[in-house]
């Protein structure tokens, strides 16, 4: 509610009397002025009679009578302004009245009545001409004052409105700036957390493999250990074993002895005995000796000729034995030795079995069980060979069983289909390594199998076999159904023999050692070309044995290996195209594409053994570390 001082504009003179001569009058000279007034009306002649008053009004300055003298103040309400006013606001506005001068006009007290206003009709009419005009004034001047305003509130109005729809702008441009802030950081927070989210799962997939790690490594520790205890306890059972059998050698030693003392004493009494009798039977000679000289003269002159006849028949028999058998003497001397060997284990095996109280064929069955699981793997070449070696070294069986067992399975195998014998040779490395003795059992059953790993040859000959069929079987063949097997079956086996001791030679295992590696090897391809026939039978026999061993072989001895190609090339091979046997015809391509193609500087398929580590740990090529070296023996 505001307050608007109005300044009526009014004539000067009205009737005589100066309206508002001085504009700034106090309170004070405003009522002396009414007073005066009054009673110039009062006794003005122009007023009526009826309407004169009987005693004047006079106004109180306030200070008789106690009341404020403050200026005279007009109370305007703002709905009496402006009716129209769109806000509606009940406020109040006060105006300050402006003094005015009227001397023709005739103010009453405020306890008159109404009757004599109708009474005082001329004075009622100036009166009203003031009022009217004092009106009139004042309502144009609230006219122009209600414009003003009008014009005022509604410029602020448009100013408002205008920062009212700037504002809102601004608020609706600072509402988007903080959504596209909001989002922006949505935005990040969820790439962060992605990002947070990946390094936490890639710190967990570290720590969780860094944990299978450890315990691997923990569990092949605590395997290890037990398997070095293991091997301890064996050492210790194997050492009191060994001092039990020699106590027990000792004290047969001893029988032996008192044994032999006794025959030694035995035979010198039955000598001395012999001595006396063989001097009583000379003495009696003598005395015979001139009755029966003719007689032992004609029995000696027959002996003679009988000796004569025999020398001839052994010569005849042993011409025709060399013509039979083609082989290097020092090859068969190493046969010879090793089926022998053989042949006193299979008779203590068969002691062994008569006089143990248990079935060792659910042994010998593990053990062919493990060979038929062999693969090209050296996570289990090394399982295979440690559970092999495992049984070996088992106490409740006979070791010498076990590796006969070994042996005879481990040949018998490579006829099987889908036999990796580069797998099986270095389980038979590895095995032999521990069981050194294991290996000749190996030869000699390879020996017995395929006389060409010797290598020998047997050509046929009428008056060194009774029949063809036993030539045959001499040279291998076996007999199935009382019928001997095809030459293509029999050659099948052969080239699978050989390829088996062919892969065995050329085996090499870091950190162990092959009793019968490419030394071997080279001695047998020397063996074989100076003193074997070019035939059927030798020519799948070398094939076989290249395509494994090859490789190997000219990887240590170069330009000495390509001699011996050479002398295959220009030797071996025209003799076997001399032969013009059909049946030799794809064995010679294949010797022959083999020197030609250089086959040998290639790695055979499947000699490098595939790595199937569990782990990320890298495990060197060696001896099992399981194995513990004890007293010069692997267990």
């Amino acid at each position: 509610m505001g307050v608007i001082k109005l300044e009526p504009r009014c004539p000067q003179r009205i009737d005589g009397m100066a309206i508002d001569p001085e504009p700034n009058w106090k309170f004070d000279a405003l009522l002396s002025e009414l007073n005066s007034l009054e009673t110039k009306l009062s006794s003005s002649t122009n007023v009526p009679a009826p309407f004169a008053k009987s005693r004047p009004r006079y106004f109180s300055n306030g200070k008789s009578s106690g009341k404020s003298c403050k200026p005279f103040i007009m109370r305007v309400f703002e709905d009496e302004i402006d009716d129209t006013d769109s806000e509606g606001e009940e406020d109040r506005s006060l105006v300050a009245a402006t003094r005015f001068n009227c001397d023709a006009i005739y103010l009453s007290n405020d306890s008159d009545d109404e009757s004599t206003f109708k009474d005082q009709s001329y004075l009622m009419d100036e009166v009203r001409i003031v009022e009217g005009a004092l009106c009139e004034l004042t309502h144009e001047h609230h006219l122009e004052e209600k414009e003003e305003i009008r014009n005022k509130i509604s410029a602020l109005e448009t100013d408002l409105r205008s920062g009212s729809e700037k504002s809102t702008s601004a608020l609706t441009q600072v509402e988007k700036y903080r959504e596209a802030r909001n989002e922006m950081d949505r935005k990040l927070d969820t790439q962060y957390q992605r990002k947070i989210a990946e390094a936490l799962d890639n710190h967990l997939t570290a720590v969780q493999r860094d944990h299978e790690l450890r315990s691997q490594i923990e569990e092949r520790k605590i395997r290890s250990d037990a398997a070095y205890e293991e091997a301890k306890r064996r050492e210790k059972a194997l050492q009191e074993e060994k001092i039990r059998q020699e106590k027990s050698k000792a004290e047969s030693e001893a029988r032996l002895r008192a044994e032999e003392a006794k025959r030694a004493a035995l035979e010198a009494e039955r000598r001395a005995a012999l001595e006396a009798e063989r001097r009583a039977v000379k003495e009696t000679a003598e005395r015979q000796a001139i009755e029966t000289s003719t007689r032992v003269a004609a029995r000696a002159a027959q002996e003679e000729d009988a000796g004569r006849q025999m020398n001839a028949n052994s010569a005849k028999k042993s011409q025709s034995a060399s013509n039979v058998l083609w082989a290097a003497e020092s090859a068969l001397n190493l046969e010879q030795a090793r089926i022998q060997k053989l042949k006193e284990v299979d008779e203590g095996n068969q002691a062994l079995r008569l006089n143990y109280n248990k079935d060792l064929s659910s042994y010998e069955k593990l053990i062919g069980r493990l060979i038929r699981q062999i693969s090209g793997s050296t996570e289990v070449v090394r399982e295979k060979s440690r559970e092999i070696i495992k049984i070996f070294n088992d106490p409740h069986c006979p070791q010498s069983v076990m590796v006969a067992a070994f042996a005879k399975l481990v040949v018998s195998r490579c006829t099987s289909p889908n036999t990796d014998a580069f797998a099986c040779g270095h389980v038979i490395v590895l095995v032999t390594s521990q069981v050194p003795h294991a290996m000749d059992l190996l030869l000699a059953e390879f020996h017995r199998a395929c006389i060409y790993s010797v290598p020998k040859h047997i050509t046929y000959s009428e008056s060194a076999f009774e029949c063809e069929e036993a030539y045959y079987q001499a040279l291998g063949y076996r007999v199935i159904d009382r019928k001997l097997e095809s030459t293509k079956d029999y050659l099948t086996r052969l080239a699978s023999y050989m390829e088996l001791y062919g892969a065995l030679i050329q085996t090499e295992v870091q950190g162990v050692q092959n009793t019968h590696g490419l030394k071997e090897g080279w001695a047998w391809i020397a063996r074989f070309l100076n003193t074997l026939p070019a035939n059927r039978y030798t020519a799948v026999a070398l094939s076989a044995f290249l395509k494994m061993a090859g490789f190997a072989l000219f990887r240590k001895y170069k330009s000495q290996f390509m001699k011996v190609l050479s002398n295959i090339s220009n030797n071996f091979l025209q003799e076997l195209k001399a032969c013009e046997d059909p049946g030799l015809n794809a064995t010679i391509l294949e010797i022959q594409s083999y020197l030609e193609d250089k086959r040998f500087l290639k790695e055979p398929v499947g000699r490098a053994l595939q790595s199937s580590l569990l782990s990320t740990v890298s495990i060197p090529e060696g001896p099992d570390p399981d194995y513990h070296r004890s007293s010069g023996r692997y267990y």
